[in-house]
């Protein structure tokens, strides 16, 4: 049992879980304790020890039973169910099928007697078709199929509807012919349920000895948004916190200097003017580098990646803030704020991407604009910072550039996030060329490594 549960934790690491060896030893201590008599007690033990976060139990559910529940599911020994009589109407009918390929009679015959299949049978076809290469769950489908063809599974049900006319030829009765064909067909699912168990705890072990290569994180930083699969994206999710964490600290250490200050001969020479002008009490000039932001993100399809990962980046920095208020828009603008006082930044994001899926509504920036002054213009005011992340496709809709430029007017300045190059800027329904010159700056953000730039810069200058 041992070996079969570090079996188990070993795969639901290579799934992505997030088990730690302290974790792994209080499961074992666990199963010490409840036993393993009890299925549901030692399931419930296993999953309270090993899952932390709630998106993981699908992952725990679908492989427990592949590794706790993998004996052969029970079948009925027709030589015991049936009377003399009809077992001897079954051979006759049997005998009339003889016809049938010789697989097909040995497949019908193991169904009478209620054998399953034999693991070292099953172990040998794997071979066969390849199995130990199958390393998803994703391949259980395939493989299994592979192995139901191999075994004549696929032929047995026309096989079954010729030896039920068989039986009423041999004048079985109505009843006793339904009880019979009742009791081959259960253990034809029996056989089949055999097959799905022992293909999807093969593919398990697979992934447990031969664990996926995790993207590396120095490519993944450098990876367009619009390329990233969704296991890369899973792994740069990992990597925010550790950027973040570095962002934060960069951050802190320039706030420490400019607490410090600068000296200020103008207010030195003032200050000591009692003195004779003998400068005997320095003054410093102390700025504040925590800036205050309006976060404007466009959440459609072709932005969802960059405007998450901004987000958490983001209010994971919140220490470093003075403070701020984050809109998302498609076609039209909300504000999300709320979300981030209630959760932590990542499970925030979540929700809202969550609550405000992408659809047939198409990008609409000046709309958003125009509730954003109708609306929130409480937002905006000379010591903001705003942040428009976008790619300035407005899908030919008017884009209010007098309420953006208007928008600068009234910050202290309107940053643009753009994933797109500036050769792409104007062709199609891009508005991006007249965007731009009503911006402070533009910065492109096709990758996490140009995104964590921007962000580090605008907290460099406050």
């Amino acid at each position: 049992m041992d070996k079969r549960l570090v079996e188990f934790i070993r795969t639901l690491r290579a799934a992505g879980v997030r088990i730690s060896v302290a974790e792994s030893y209080d499961a074992m201590r666990a199963v010490e304790q409840v036993g393993v008599y009890e299925r549901g007690v030692f399931q419930s033990a296993l999953r309270t020890t090993l899952v932390k976060e709630a998106s993981d139990l699908p992952v725990f559910d679908y492989f427990f039973p592949l590794f706790f529940d993998t004996a052969a599911p029970p079948m009925f020994n027709m030589e015991q169910e049936l009377t003399p009589d009809q077992q001897q109407m079954l051979r006759q009918a049997l005998q009339s099928l003889a016809g049938n390929p010789q697989a097909l009679q040995q497949l019908l015959q193991q169904l009478m007697r209620g054998r399953p299949f034999d693991q070292s049978q099953l172990e040998q076809l794997s071979q066969q078709i390849g199995l130990p290469n199958a390393d998803a769950p994703s391949q259980q489908g395939y493989y299994q199929r592979l192995m139901l063809r191999a075994l004549s599974m696929n032929e047995l049900r026309e096989l079954l509807d010729q030896l039920e006319a068989a039986l009423q030829e041999a004048g079985m009765s109505e009843e006793a012919i339904e009880e019979v064909m009742a009791m081959l067909r259960a253990n034809g699912e029996a056989l089949r349920e055999q097959i799905e168990r022992f293909v999807g705890s093969q593919i398990a072990r697979n992934m447990g000895e031969n664990p996926p290569e995790k993207p590396d994180a120095q490519d993944l930083m450098h990876t367009p948004f619009r390329a990233l699969s969704q296991e890369e994206v899973e792994a740069l999710r990992d990597e925010v916190k550790r950027l973040a964490a570095k962002l934060r600290s960069r951050a802190a250490l320039r706030q420490r200097r400019a607490n410090d200050g600068v000296l200020d001969p103008k207010s030195t020479l003032r200050h000591n003017l009692r003195y004779g002008g003998t400068p005997i009490e320095l003054q410093f000039r102390r700025r504040s580098l925590k800036p205050r932001l309006v976060l404007i993100c466009d959440i459609s399809t072709s932005m969802r990646y960059c405007a998450e990962f901004m987000l958490t980046l983001i209010y994971e920095l919140q220490d470093q803030v003075a403070k701020a208020r984050s809109f998302i828009f498609i076609s039209d603008l909300h504000e999300i704020s709320d979300y981030f006082k209630a959760m932590r930044p990542e499970a925030a994001v979540q929700e809202v991407l969550y609550r405000h899926p992408p659809g047939s509504y198409n990008t609409d920036l000046g709309r958003s604009l125009q509730t954003l002054f109708s609306e929130k213009l409480d937002a905006l005011d000379s010591r903001t910072t705003v942040i428009v992340l976008g790619d300035g496709r407005n899908n030919y809709n008017d884009p209010r550039l007098d309420l953006a430029a208007e928008m600068r007017r009234r910050a202290r300045r309107v940053l643009w996030f753009n994933p797109e190059p500036q050769y792409q800027w104007g062709t199609g329904d891009s508005d991006m060329l007249a965007y731009a010159p009503l911006a402070s700056g533009v910065y492109q953000v096709a990758n996490m490594a140009q995104l964590v730039e921007a962000i580090d810069r605008i907290m460099g200058d406050g």
